[in-house]
């Protein structure tokens, strides 16, 4: 994108570490991954999904499946990897789309509950302490 002369470079995937992490076939823990943005393609097709006319919640699983690109080895995200998320897996992830769907980032602005300080951290995952 070009604005004034100055080309400005729009973030398109995010990085995100889930908090219990995905266990694959042979007992391996995936938790960080990657996300991309969802183009209208992707909010659109999975409507025309027959999992999603039968039961209308599965359209967040078909959704997440289409916009997670990688969780930890595992390239080949789909509704069939995004089912077997924990749940707290896949509520981290709906609220991660929220975010950078809507509001195109993954901070979040908090304050200091002891003396009431106000910053911004990246809600995106990682351990506590770490940056």
């Amino acid at each position: 994108m070009k604005r004034g002369g100055t080309a400005q470079v729009m973030q398109t995937e995010f990085a995100f570490e889930l908090p219990r992490g995905y266990v694959d076939s042979s007992g391996t823990v995936h938790r960080s991954g990657v996300m991309r943005l969802a183009t209208a393609r992707d909010e659109l097709v999975p409507l025309r999904d027959d999992r999603v006319r039968e039961n209308s919640a599965y359209l967040t699983v078909v959704l997440l499946g289409r916009v997670v690109v990688r969780i930890g080895d595992v390239t080949d995200v789909h509704a069939g990897v995004i089912e077997n998320l924990f749940a707290s897996d896949l509520a981290f992830l709906q609220d991660m789309y929220r975010r950078i769907n809507s509001e195109g980032h993954t901070r979040s602005a908090v304050a200091c509950p002891g003396c009431g300080h106000g910053f911004e951290v990246d809600i995106a995952g990682g351990r506590l302490g770490e940056p």
